[in-house]
């Protein structure tokens, strides 16, 4: 199997690999003490159905996967909190500014809340850090749903048994009435 920089692979090859595998080095290790790619000790491994513990690599992978889930959700909190800044604005007092004239004089005036153009774009922005903070961290399916319909079937059960009683006292007052 000759590699593409034309130094074939010899028998010498796939018995250090067989060797070093038998001696529990990885595939790395093992690409380093015979002077091949990684690569190549793959495909020799793989045709001597060789395996290699990748335990190591999965805990890898699984911990680099909570790292970035965990950003996700600080970056999530972050765009939530700055589409919450960006809807206070709406209400807050602002300066309006302008640039104009002959001799381009800047001019500002404070107002009660800013121009309806300006709400426009903060409520666009705010919108977008909200959506951009759901995609990151989308809500998840519990969201109590369940605990209602039990608390409102109980709340039915307790309704009923009321006018259950009430129809009893009903019926009794009524037949201590009949003559």
């Amino acid at each position: 199997m000759p590699n593409q920089y034309g130094n074939p692979v010899t028998d010498k090859d796939r018995e250090a690999v067989r060797r070093l595998h038998a001696q529990g080095l990885g595939r790395n290790a093992i690409a380093r003490e015979i002077g091949r790619a990684t690569r190549t000790v793959s495909v020799l491994a793989a045709e001597m159905h060789l395996t290699f513990d990748t335990t190591l690599t999965e805990d890898a992978t699984r911990s680099r996967i909570a790292q970035l889930a965990e950003k996700r959700a600080i970056l999530a909190d972050a765009l939530t909190d700055d589409a919450l800044r960006l809807t206070e604005q709406l209400w807050a007092p602002a300066v309006v500014f302008s640039f104009g004239g002959k001799d381009n004089t800047y001019a500002e005036r404070h107002v009660a809340e800013p121009p309806a153009h300006d709400k426009k774009a903060l409520m666009s922005a705010a919108a977008t850090a909200a959506a951009q903070s759901l995609r990151l961290v989308p809500p998840t399916d519990d969201s109590g749903a369940e605990d209602a319909r039990s608390m409102l079937g109980k709340l039915f059960q307790g309704l009923a048994e009321v006018v259950k009683e009430g129809e009893a006292e009903q019926r009794e007052e009524a037949e201590g009435e009949s003559p």
